[in-house]
Formats: structure tokens, sequence, C-alpha cells
């Protein structure tokens, strides 16, 4: 399953510089809004130190992580949801993502130019969520008009659906976000294929100065977004991103100086990807052999065959069995064949529930 984070947020927010330090490349970073115009596209590792643990058990002739693909969208403005700013291009991008990061400036800078003249997280994000509501509401309208002729036929689905439409338009015109609609596991299905806005998983990260690092503190501003985020039952993390975009760029051995330096156990940029992985409840299992240790990305509960699908169509529609092999047995024992012997290694059919960490070899037949 391929994970597709969009990066949004105000002009000048430091968007493009986290983009930079994720993808180590270099797109411009001007001090004027709009210099990301056109959407760039980044693929990213997945980090995940199983993986060097597996080398060592396997000594592959390759090693290949599941990868996080990032958007930086152009900067949002106060009237995106009427094309102030080029805003209904960059909505229309928004909507191609699972996941959205929404990048919130915590430090103040002089040097910096702020797109409302006065730093504040909690004005910055809601400039950016009422555009993403009204957006919402524009999409609620369209498919109200076009449900209601459907339900007036006297088709029960379509009735359902427009009621549930009727009763979600209303939630949004009274300033709500999609996903804090009360639902069934029926209406979720509905309200998923509308694709709006404000039911994707959004991920805050507090944009903060180099000094908070360094002094391992926590700001006012910073404060403000975690307590906002907790309130809508998000989650906030922080970062600087321009201290990020420094240590991207630094070869492995001078990375680990410069981590210690600062005190920092890991990369923010780690802490980032793996919040949004977690954000959209995915899993990892492991397909491993002298020829090649990879991970793959699934849903959390999702069977055996399902996963077999994630490698090819042809594993999922022949399924027969999975041999499964739990990591922490694998790298306890140090090989299949003591593993096996310990008799740890089980053959699972087609309603096994894969969990994270699973070493797995599937059989099949087509």
């Amino acid at each position: 399953m391929s994970l597709r984070c969009g990066i949004i947020g105000l002009p000048n927010v430091g968007k493009s510089t986290l983009f930079n330090a994720l993808t180590i490349s270099n797109v411009p970073t001007e001090n004027y809004p709009f210099c990301t115009i056109d959407p760039h596209v980044g693929v990213v590792k997945l980090p995940d130190e199983r993986l060097s643990s597996l080398k060592k058990v396997y000594n592959p002739n390759l090693v290949t992580n599941s990868t996080v693909e990032f958007t930086d969208i152009a900067g949002l403005v106060k009237g995106a949801s009427k094309g102030e700013g080029l805003g209904n291009q960059f909505l229309g991008q928004i909507r191609q993502v699972n996941t959205i990061i929404h990048v919130v400036r915590c430090f103040k800078d002089e040097n910096i130019t702020h797109v409302t003249g006065n730093v504040d997280p909690i004005s910055d994000v809601e400039i950016i969520e009422t555009e993403l509501i009204l957006a919402d509401i524009q999409t609620l309208e369209k498919q109200y008009r076009k449900t209601e002729k459907l339900a007036k036929s006297g088709d029960k689905n379509n009735q359902i659906k427009f009621s549930l439409i009727s009763s979600l338009l209303d939630h949004c015109n009274n300033g709500n976000k999609a996903r804090t609609f009360t639902t069934n596991n029926e209406e979720i299905e509905i309200i998923r294929k509308l694709n709006l806005l404000t039911y994707k998983p959004i991920l805050y990260v507090a944009n903060v100065s180099e000094s908070d690092i360094v002094n391992n503190e926590i700001s006012d501003l910073n404060n403000k977004l975690s307590e906002y985020a907790k309130k809508g039952g998000n989650i906030s993390i922080s970062l600087c991103s321009k201290l990020e975009q420094e240590i991207a760029v630094l070869p492995e051995d001078e990375k680990k100086i410069y981590l210690k330096e600062y005190k920092l156990s890991d990369p923010g940029l780690n802490k980032l990807i793996k919040s949004a992985f977690n954000l959209l409840g995915l899993e990892t299992f492991f397909t491993a052999g002298p020829k090649e240790v990879r991970s793959w990305t699934i849903k959390k509960g999702s069977t055996a065959p399902f996963a077999a699908g994630e490698i090819h169509t042809d594993f999922q529609r022949g399924f027969i069995k999975a041999e499964v092999i739990k990591y922490t047995d694998l790298i306890e024992h140090g090989s299949e064949k003591a593993v096996k012997e310990a008799g740890l290694a089980k053959l699972q059919g087609k309603e096994y529930v894969v969990c994270d960490g699973d070493c797995i070899y599937f059989h099949f037949n087509v």
C-alpha cells in the first residue's frame, strides 16, 4: 500500500524546507508566497531499524524499504476555496493524498515575513482549516443536489446516502470538520468515497526555532498548537525544518555526531514519517531471503491473502498458505532453521490476520 502525504500550510512557514530535508532535494524556498507553484513530489524510504537486523540474518544481495510519497503543496491563503492564490489548483492536489501534514510556524524571525504579519499558530491553522471546510461544503452541495434527485425516485440506498449528506452538510456549515462527524460503519464507506478534505487524517508539525531544539524547550507557540491538536483528537510533533535540512545532507557518520551534539536520538524526520504511518493505521511485514530482504506496508487487520496481493496480484489470486515467522523469534534464534527446529514457524491459512513484524513466505498456485 502506498502512503501519500501532502505537506500544507500558509506561505513561508517552512514547508519547502521540510520537503527538502525529507527528500534531500533542492526545491526553491524563496521568501515570498507561492514559490511552490507546481506540486513537488518526492519518494522517501520508510525508516525501519528491523531491516538492519534482518540483513545480518540473511546477508541478502538487496535490502528494500517501504516508501512514503510526499507532495509539497504551495502555500494556501484565505480565500483559497474561492480560487484565491491559485487555491482551487492546490485544493485539488490535497484530494490526491492519504494524509495531510500541516506545517505551522512556531518561531519568530523578523527576517522571514509572515503572510498575516503576526505569528499565531492557532490563527494560522484556522485560516487553512476554514478553507478546507468551505471546499468540502462545495463538494457536499454538489452531491446533495445530485443525490436528492436519485432519492426522490424511491431508491433506498440513495435515500440513505441523501440523508447522510444532508446531515454532514449541516455539520460542516456549522464550521465543523468532516472527521468530527459521528458515523457508523456503513456510513464511513460512503463518506470516504466523497473524498472530503477535512475527513483525511491530519498531523500537525510545529516548525520551531533551532534554539528550542538546542535548549530542549517547548515555546508558548508550540504549546498552543499541541493543545489545539489534542482538543481535536489529533497529533502534533515538533521539529526545526532548517536544522533537519542541515542534518539530512550529512554523511551517516557525521549525522550521528550532529545528532549527539543536539542531544537527539533520531532525526525529527523519522518521527514525522513514523507518525504519518501510524496515523493511517498501517503496519509492516517482511519477506526475506538470500536475494532480498524487503518491508511491505499494509493496513492493520489485513489478512494473509491481502498481504500477498501487495507483492503481486497472482499471489493473492492463487493463495494457498503463508509460512509465518515472528521477527522477534528470528532475531532471538539467529536463523530460519533454528526457528523451525524450535517449532516456532507456523503455517497459516486465508483467515490469518497479519501482525506487524511478521516475516512471511507465501505459497501460491495460479
